[in-house]
């Protein structure tokens, strides 16, 4: 007799088995070496910047077309990993970012370290939107605040570790050696994404061919430990809706995917601006040169120390009024920033203030837009609020130079709090009503 279970039944009822550890422990060194080659152009800036004499101005476009590029690759990626899978998608994305960082190792002028920054942008914004889609999918619903803040947290855990290499290495290998490394690994770490990490089973249970059925099965049996041949596995949709932008404006999805999109782009136009520039704001405040891409170390850490504690709670807070407590945070770093003039302890202290404050933000919103969205949107959705949080990021790091050249370190601090002030006024526009509340809160089977 055949049975039919419920994907979520049997992913929520039971351990995680070690095909899921597998992926989620894949989906974070993705984000490790996503997050080591999204920072590489920070921490190296002022290296470049003094190989080409640059000002700070002329350097903001290398700065910034690596985020044109994440902006294209999130929407383009999440949209086709609805469409054709998220597990090629996501090969082809590190493919695309470890190669073009392997290739700006050996660009001779600022022009080609633009061109191989935007086809690197390319794949670093599409990997993020594909594993936050897989580790959802693959997740129980208990743990999936966790799991996804911990992959998340590869991120700034790769930024981490490529401030400290850049501090160490960077006078003997050159700001090229940075980007080698940060081209090899991936590259490397693609056998194992390749061998390691199946399908996700919401998206084959969309598909009724032969093949997607015989790959689920197999998917479904690692995680339940179950050999039996006799089930067919069905994932419960929130809505039946066509993959595709269209569907995110439909009569129950609309406002909120407004609501979070204003969000993003004004919370990412303040980090972006504070992340890319920040070691460049302290060297020309007096801070060492050499000594630079150590702001960009402990921003990322103090991000990381938070981030795991803070996963716990997500699910179980309103999650209006906790975004509201970090833009206030935020705002009140910026202003403490800007009066440190050249306190270099203080300033160190105010900037883990300002990962919480200013960046901390996208853990919560990150975990809001996987509860919302059903798994025939999911990628997209998450695709497509990264790449309007990435549009504020191009803002905010081409306005960063601008910005600095005309008021210096303590203007620049000072004009975070604009767009932190917009974004928090943005967050009103989602609703906090009980049932809201539950969306994000409360356990839910559907997928």
């Amino acid at each position: 007799m055949v049975r039919s279970e419920s994907i979520a039944d049997i992913i929520d009822g039971h351990q995680v088995s070690a095909l899921q550890w597998r992926v989620f422990s894949l989906c974070f060194l993705v984000t490790l070496c996503d997050g080591f080659d999204t920072q590489a152009i920070a921490f190296t800036g002022p290296a470049i910047s003094e190989a080409f004499k640059l000002s700070a101005g002329s350097l903001a476009p290398i700065l910034t077309i690596g985020i044109v590029g994440m902006v294209l690759g999130a929407m383009a990626f999440g949209l086709s990993g609805d469409r054709y899978g998220r597990r090629p998608m996501l090969l082809l994305a590190v493919f695309l970012f470890s190669s073009a960082s392997l290739a700006t190792a050996s660009a001779n002028t600022t022009y080609q370290i633009m061109i191989w920054r935007f086809i690197a942008g390319l794949g670093m914004g599409g990997a993020t939107p594909l594993v936050l889609a897989i580790a959802a999918e693959f997740c129980p619903m208990r743990s999936r605040g966790t799991v996804m803040t911990t992959i998340l947290l590869g991120l700034p855990a790769g930024a981490i570790l490529g401030g400290l290499l850049a501090v160490r290495v960077l006078p003997v290998v050159g700001w090229e050696g940075i980007f080698a490394i940060g081209g090899v690994v991936p590259l490397l770490l693609m056998i194992a994404l390749y061998s390691g990490v199946p399908e996700s089973p919401r998206y084959l249970a969309r598909s009724k061919s032969a093949r997607n059925q015989s790959r689920l099965m197999s998917v479904m049996q690692k995680i339940s430990g179950s050999k039996s041949r006799d089930t067919v596995y069905h994932s419960v949709e929130e809505a039946n809706l066509a993959p595709g932008v269209r569907s995110l404006f439909s009569r129950d999805y609309a406002n909120k995917t407004i609501a979070i999109w204003a969000v993003y782009f004004f919370n990412w136009v303040a980090w972006f601006m504070f992340l890319s520039w920040f070691p460049t704001v302290i060297k020309s405040s007096g801070f060492a040169a050499a000594q630079a891409p150590f702001g960009t170390v402990v921003v990322n850490t103090v991000f990381v120390i938070f981030a795991i504690p803070f996963a716990t709670i997500l699910p179980k807070v309103n999650p209006r009024s906790l975004l509201h407590l970090m833009f206030a945070v935020g705002i009140g770093t910026a202003i403490a920033l800007a009066n440190s003039a050249e306190n270099w302890t203080l300033v160190l202290v105010l900037a883990g203030g300002a990962a919480f404050g200013i960046g901390g933000q996208q853990l919560v919103l990150n975990f809001m837009v996987a509860q919302i969205f059903p798994t025939s949107l999911r990628a997209t959705a998450t695709g497509w609020a990264i790449g309007v949080g990435r549009t504020g990021a191009i803002v905010g790091s081409a306005s960063g130079g601008w910005i600095l050249e005309r008021g210096g370190p303590s203007g620049f601090y000072l004009a975070l709090i604009a767009p932190l002030l917009l974004s928090a006024m943005c967050l009103t526009l989602i609703k906090t009503d009980r049932a809201h509340v539950n969306k994000f809160s409360a356990p839910t089977r559907a997928d």
